[in-house]
Formats: structure tokens, C-alpha cells, sequence
């Protein structure tokens, strides 16, 4: 794997290739859950992809149940949940984990010394800065928001 959308992974409705399509886009990866302290944060990605993706920019989801099991529902349950909730138009990817022996290879290619930024997630919402190139640019913890000055400097430098 050469670069992060490289990396296979399936759309939440099962869609194969997620990130294939979404290659030349600068994007924030965020692992997201729905019962989460930290999931009004949705607001904030959805008004950057709203804003942004005329720029060539997308968030994109990744659902993960690792961190209190605050993302315990199926497949259509998260869906109807972000879309009704906060309107969610980014893509999300299948369930998955950030974590341990499970860890998906989006996550391996994330958290790898090589090329990403070492170490385990924390919680959800840990956000990162990918280049049009695919190559990881920064990484950002959960509780900076989606509206942060440095988080949006960093965006805006990379378009």
C-alpha cells in the first residue's frame, strides 16, 4: 500500500472501494461513534464538507464501537442516525476497529511510524489530515473540534 487511498476498504451500505474514488482530495479521517460525549462534533464535519467540498476536500467517517461500545448499532441504524441527526453528507466507511489485533489497515497505515503518526487511538474522534498524495499530514486529537483555527489553518494550507 503506497498511500492512504490505496487502502480497501468498503462503503457503510457495503459499496466496495471507499477511498479509491475520493484519491486527489484532501480529507479528515475521523473514527466516529454516535453515543459519544464528543458526537456534536458532527456538526462542525459537516459544515466543513458543506463548505469545502467545492475545494476538493471530504471528511470521511470511519464507525468504530472500541471506546465505551459508544457505536453499537448496525450498519442502516448509523446511517438513519447521522443522517437524521446532523444531516451527514461525507462518506462513512463499514464498522471497524482503530485498535489492537482487530486494527483495520486504514488504521495501520495511520498510526504507523512510517508515514503516519504513531500510537493507538485514544477515543473517538481523533481526526487526520490526509494530502491530496494520500500521505497522513497531521493528526489531531478528540477534542479538537471540527472548528478549531489550527485544525482549519492546516486544511486551508493543504488545499
Amino acid at each position: 500500500m503506497s498511500a492512504f487511498y490505496d487502502i480497501a476498504i468498503a462503503r457503510i451500505d457495503g459499496t466496495p472501494d471507499l477511498l479509491g474514488p475520493l484519491h486527489g482530495k484532501v480529507a479528515l479521517a475521523v473514527n466516529v461513534a454516535s453515543r459519544c460525549g464528543l458526537t456534536p462534533q458532527y456538526t462542525g464535519l459537516e459544515q466543513l464538507q458543506r463548505e469545502l467540498a467545492a475545494e476538493n476536500f471530504t471528511v470521511i467517517g470511519f464507525p468504530c464501537n472500541q471506546f465505551g461500545a459508544q457505536e453499537p448499532g448496525s450498519a442502516q441504524e448509523i446511517v438513519t442516525f447521522c443522517s437524521t441527526t446532523y444531516g451527514v453528507s461525507f462518506p462513512l466507511s463499514e464498522k471497524i476497529e482503530v485498535n489492537g489485533a482487530q486494527r483495520h489497515p486504514v488504521y495501520q497505515f495511520l498510526t504507523h511510524a512510517h508515514g503516519g503518526f504513531a500510537g493507538d487511538i485514544s477515543w473517538n474522534f481523533e481526526k487526520f489530515l490526509i494530502g491530496r498524495d494520500g500521505r497522513v499530514l497531521r493528526r489531531y486529537p478528540p477534542t479538537v473540534k471540527p472548528e478549531d483555527r489550527g485544525l482549519m489553518q492546516d486544511i486551508a494550507e493543504a488545499l
